[in-house]
């Protein structure tokens, strides 16, 4: 883990966004719902260099690993939160990944899903800044 993280205060986290546990944002205000990681997750990564997005047309339960985010330390994996179809990819971070850590509540976001009916139950931003604080 990077020791040198910012604080917890100092970082982005917008309030109009959900987060799982495992610190991917959801933005399930648009159609197809939005997903990243979150700032906290990129910071604790370092640069990242490859992100192996999933196909367009697979379908993820919550839980499953949706993706792979490769850094400057380790492979890690991306955990969905929410269970649906992968509609879109974002080939700008598939072509050049450091834009997750230069922006990731915008280029930098993932995949976009259309969910399904049962949406698994999120963090609001409240919520995950207590728990990343913890």
């Amino acid at each position: 883990m990077n020791d040198a993280m910012e604080p917890v205060d100092r970082l982005d986290i917008p309030k109009h966004l959900q987060y799982s546990e495992d610190h991917v944002w959801v933005d399930d205000t648009k159609e197809p719902a939005v997903l990243g990681i979150t700032e906290y997750a990129a910071e604790r990564m370092g640069d990242i260099v490859f992100v192996d997005l999933p196909s367009v047309g697979t379908r993820v339960e919550a839980g499953d690993e949706l993706m792979q985010v490769e850094s400057s330390k380790a492979v890690e994996p991306v955990i969905s939160p929410v269970a649906g179809t992968v509609k879109y990819v974002n080939h700008e971070a598939e072509d050049d990944a450091a834009v997750v850590n230069d922006d990731p509540y915008g280029e930098g976001w993932l995949v976009k899903i259309d969910l399904d009916d049962d949406r698994p139950d999120l963090l609001s931003a409240e919520e995950y800044a207590e728990k990343i604080a913890a």
